[in-house]
């Protein structure tokens, strides 16, 4: 049995050998993927950035297309400076 180790040992030793590092490489592979994820990050915050623009703009719009003369809150103005007493409001 011994001897088939050996040679098993031998074997995996010399393709060991074979083998070279390539520290460089990974390296290189690194910086690439770290400058993917900030460009994808960067991507994202633009596109974020143009979303709420977009819907600030469209708010504003909105918002401009109402008439000066009709009221925002309120349907009848007349009841707004009403002098008496509602009397529909029954007391807690």
């Amino acid at each position: 049995m011994s001897g088939t180790e050996d040679q098993l040992r031998e074997t995996l030793g010399a393709l060991a050998a074979g083998i070279e590092a390539a520290p460089p490489a990974y390296k290189k592979a690194r910086a690439e993927w770290l400058r993917r994820e900030r460009r994808r990050r960067l991507v994202l915050a633009v596109l974020v950035a143009i979303v709420f623009a977009l819907a600030d703009l469209i708010g504003l719009w909105a918002l401009n297309q109402t008439r000066d003369h009709d009221p925002i809150i309120f349907d009848d103005r007349s009841r707004i400076h009403q002098t008496e007493p509602a009397t529909r409001v029954i007391p807690p």
